[in-house]
């Protein structure tokens, strides 16, 4: 007749919702549960007899924890990744005899695969909420450059109606222009008309990513893929655009052997991580920025044909600033009270200085107007705006052929102090006559009272 006790172990076995494995002194597999074949791939008959070692190495027990008691005879504790995929946390323990020596040694294994896919369903919600607050942040601070009082110039306007029509498809947009025009604000005016707008936008900047990270961050990678990866593995930005929409700027800087790599990638819509084996399907919308001219690139062989070809369905090209003067006013004004409200300031332009903003030929194009004005409303230190404040202000004497007298020349000729500072003080009062219309903003201009300019003005005989 069976034993009792032998009953009561195996009922033990068979009961608990750890797995438990018993092996000897040697690391000699006694008993294993059978929930071995669910966990470990393997069935607990042919665990029997076997040593940890031996099953550690066909990455049965990986890593073995009975081992490591074996080594530091002590309790031992350790996360195990198995053959069936997976996650484990294992405690073993060894028993030792009367003198010192480890008998036997207990494991309990106990499956977190669920909890870990949890923390990760978590983690990758968590990183989903953390775009959206930075999408939010950014609309609402951008959200005035589709009104009307922006969107002035036809050109505009044209491209605005376009990006309304195309949003509402799936189909691949490449926004062609300058540098500083715009291109990733259309960008998200495209992702958030179409049915993705609830899902996340992400921007890769292709020319700010090393190309030796580059495959790492687009297509991410498995646990212990290469030194110094993180040893839980990493999404790709392609991967964490799954549902919404992935926004490639300047892809015009996109090395060659990478061309090929995004090209499969945009083809089937499938992306394996660096180390994987398994692909994943990841269903996003493409969308491309670049200030290069691609179909040259073409030509010299520097950009591949095939993956123009996929980027180039709907291609829109942004206007320069210059070329789209009537935008120019709209947009110094948005800005200036968009600084005004950060920095609790209440400038204003001087209507010379308007004019100098509009004649300016704007080669860095909204990026630089918007830098400026930003600029001019924490630097200036009178509430007026003058041209004066501006980097590109040349000013050119409108009176060519009026010729003023350096001080050397002044002293030259024996002129007396007196003389001198007298000469400076009308010039100066006749450029800010010409320049201004009133004498307050004369008075501003100079950085003296009214009453002072109105006494000097009189003095040296200067209609203003």
């Amino acid at each position: 007749m069976e034993d009792i006790r032998e009953l009561e172990l195996r009922a033990i076995l068979a009961a608990s919702n750890d797995n438990i494995v018993i092996t000897d002194g040697d690391g000699v597999v006694l008993r294993a549960s059978p929930s071995c074949l669910s966990i470990y791939g393997e069935a607990a008959n042919k665990l029997i007899g076997v040593n940890v070692e031996e099953l550690e190495q066909k990455n049965i027990f990986s890593p073995s924890v009975t081992k490591k008691v074996l080594q530091e005879k002590k309790e031992v504790q350790l996360m195990q990744y198995t053959s069936t995929g997976r996650i484990v946390m294992a405690t073993a323990l060894p028993v030792f005899n009367d003198e010192g020596e480890i008998v036997r040694v207990i494991s309990f294994s106990h499956d977190l695969t669920e909890i870990q896919h949890l923390k990760e369903d978590y983690e990758e919600l968590r990183m989903k909420m953390a775009y959206y607050q930075s999408e939010i942040k950014e609309l609402r601070e951008k959200e005035e450059y589709f009104g009307e009082t922006v969107m002035k110039s036809k050109e505009i306007r044209q491209i605005w109606q376009l990006i309304q029509r195309v949003a509402k498809s799936d189909a691949t947009v490449v926004f062609l222009g300058e540098s500083g025009v715009g291109k990733n604000v259309f960008a998200r005016a495209v992702h958030e008309g179409s049915r993705r707008q609830d899902e996340v936008f992400i921007e890769v900047n292709c020319s700010a990513i090393p190309e030796s990270l580059f495959e790492s961050e687009m297509f991410g990678y498995e646990r212990g893929a290469f030194t110094g990866a993180n040893r839980e593995g990493k999404a790709g930005l392609i991967e964490t655009a799954n549902g919404g929409t992935l926004f490639l700027d300047e892809v015009g800087e996109l090395p060659l052997a990478l061309q090929v790599k995004l090209l499969k990638v945009i083809q089937e819509k499938r992306v394996t991580r660096i180390g994987g084996t398994e692909p994943k399907t990841i269903d996003f919308r493409i969308i491309a920025s670049t200030n290069r001219d691609l179909e040259q690139m073409v030509k010299e062989g520097k950009f591949r044909r095939d993956l123009f070809y996929r980027l180039n369905v709907i291609p829109i090209n942004i206007p320069s600033l210059r070329e789209r003067k009537e935008d120019v006013l709209s947009l110094c004004n948005f800005y200036l009270k968009k600084f005004n409200e950060k920095y609790e300031s209440n400038k204003i332009f001087h209507v010379t200085t308007i004019n100098e903003l509009l004649a300016y030929e704007w080669p860095g194009n909204v990026r630089e107007l918007e830098n400026l004005i930003e600029r001019l409303v924490v630097t200036t230190e009178n509430r007026m705006i003058y041209p004066q404040a501006l980097p590109f202000y040349l000013g050119v004497n409108p009176h060519p052929l009026e010729h003023e007298g350096t001080l050397e020349e002044m002293e030259e000729t024996g002129a007396s102090l007196r003389k001198a500072i007298e000469e400076v003080e009308i010039r100066w009062l006749r450029r800010a006559a010409r320049q201004y219309k009133t004498t307050y903003e004369m008075a501003d201009y100079l950085g003296i009272s009214q009453s002072s300019v109105v006494r000097k003005l009189n003095k040296y005989q200067i209609n203003s």
